[in-house]
């Protein structure tokens, strides 16, 4: 017979304190997510068209612009409001429990914009050519994989298919909704001739400013996709 002690045995702790660990956990975890990686959001208006539609859920990585990356032309970026963009309408969750979810990625986030970068750093933009295309560094866009059918032209601002933007600040992006007729975006933001006190930066979106780019469509699932780069921009050259 051994004389050895036997180990105690070991105590289980309650299982209201194992599921409070396992919730922290996964708190811990969702907030890290979040910051680093991904972060999900909503679609807030029609001006993404026809890709993307009110309400649909999106997913936005970060990754892409770590370590000096930067949005390209083609992206489907969500950035925060430069100033005055949203009308002081922000949307987003209603109630303690979601506005909870949402603090921690767990929920689509509002307070944002969605649109498609159009031009980077150094880019003139002309709107447009004869054919009603979009003109990036002289290079027209046929942009009819992506965005809803014009009227006129592929880039109107309010009232015209005649203006030029560029070349774009260092650090800055330009930004266009799919849905073109019905988008206020970067191009809603030029100065015109009858604006003599227009902020001449304000159509560009600082760099800093940029959240992510989206790269699925999960909610609802009938349309649910992965959100690639449309080659529509392949032949523009560096402005």
């Amino acid at each position: 017979m051994s004389d050895e002690p036997t180990p105690a045995k070991r105590r289980k702790a309650p299982l209201w304190l194992e599921t409070l660990g396992l919730l922290a956990v996964a708190i811990v975890m969702a907030l890290l997510i979040k910051t680093l990686l991904v972060q999900a959001f909503y679609i807030p208006s029609s001006s993404m068209k026809p890709g993307l539609v009110i309400n649909d859920r999106i997913l936005v990585q970060k990754v892409s612009y770590w370590f000096g990356g930067s949005p390209e032309r083609g992206d489907v970026v969500v950035f925060e409001d430069p100033g005055g963009w949203l009308n002081g309408e922000v949307t987003g969750p209603t109630n303690l429990v979601t506005q909870g979810m949402a603090k921690i990625g767990l929920y689509p986030t509002g307070g944002h914009l969605v649109k498609r970068v159009v031009g980077v750093e150094g880019d003139t933009i002309v709107c447009c050519d004869e054919a009603g295309r979009l003109e990036i560094n002289g290079v027209a866009i046929e942009a009819e994989e992506f965005i809803k059918p014009q009227r006129k032209c592929d880039g109107p601002m309010p009232g015209t298919c005649d203006w030029t933007a560029g070349p774009i600040p260092e650090g800055s992006i330009f930004v266009m909704g799919d849905n073109r007729n019905a988008s206020a975006d970067s191009s809603a933001r030029l100065c015109e001739d009858t604006q003599p006190n227009c902020d001449t930066e304000a159509a560009y979106v600082p760099g800093d400013l940029v959240v992510g780019k989206v790269f699925a469509l999960v909610w609802p699932l009938s349309h649910a996709e992965f959100i690639g780069q449309p080659d529509a921009f392949d032949d523009v050259p560096n402005g």
